[in-house]
């Protein structure tokens, strides 16, 4: 959980359903920020709730917990001035100076998984990054390179730059490690991963579970 501390009067937003507290007074509204066709982007393209919630702190100030749908690690991080990309899930919540908006993150996106579209953070402020598990932070000097399961990126900078491919040379090979296609990064840039897969669990969870019908 994330407690958020707000000078008198600050404004905040949050992930639709993020919130779990906050102090009294705190005014709480749901906009879908930056009109229709932006909204609709954000949901249908990039996975995230349609309205976005926006905090008002009162004129004493006050404070707002948010919590992710999933068990894991929270993270603060600036937006840069080339801002910032977050996959599917991921955000939780932002300072108001930071405009959150759904990106084509090209082909070679799609390819690794994540629906060929990326949540892109960009504006002054920072926001709070949820994962599935333990979060890693991986500092890629220039030229320096990193493989990742696409399931297990959380978050990198737009200086760094990425290809998909398979896991090991030959269909055979890739079959039996089990991994099917990684995404190969190249620095410079920070970026973060999880320790645990949501698609993962999702194909799990359809093997264990009854199937019913309606």
């Amino acid at each position: 959980m994330a407690r958020c501390a707000l000078a008198p009067g600050e404004q905040m937003t949050a992930e639709s359903g993020a919130m779990t507290a906050t102090s009294y007074g705190v005014h709480v509204e749901a906009k879908m920020r930056g009109g229709l066709m932006k909204g609709l982007k954000r949901s249908v393209l990039g996975g995230e709730s349609l309205f976005m919630t926006t905090f008002t702190a009162p004129a004493e100030g006050g404070w707002v917990d948010v919590a992710a749908h999933l068990p894991g690690d929270l993270v603060v991080l600036p937006v840069g001035p080339n801002g910032l990309n977050l996959t599917k899930g991921s955000y939780l919540a932002s300072s108001l100076g930071v405009e959150i908006e759904t990106k084509w993150g090209g082909f070679k996106n799609l390819s690794g998984g994540e629906g060929g579209f990326l949540i892109h953070a960009s504006g002054a402020g920072s926001v709070i990054v949820a994962c599935y598990g333990a979060l890693d932070e991986v500092v890629l000097a220039d030229g320096e390179r990193i493989v990742i399961d696409s399931g297990h990126l959380v978050a990198f900078e737009p200086t760094i730059q990425f290809t998909t491919r398979k896991v090991s040379t030959g269909m055979m090979n890739t079959m039996k490690s089990g991994e099917g296609l990684v995404m190969e990064f190249v620095g410079p840039g920070t970026l973060h991963s999880q320790s645990r897969n949501p698609g993962a669990l999702v194909s799990w969870l359809t093997q264990v579970l009854p199937f019913t019908r309606a």
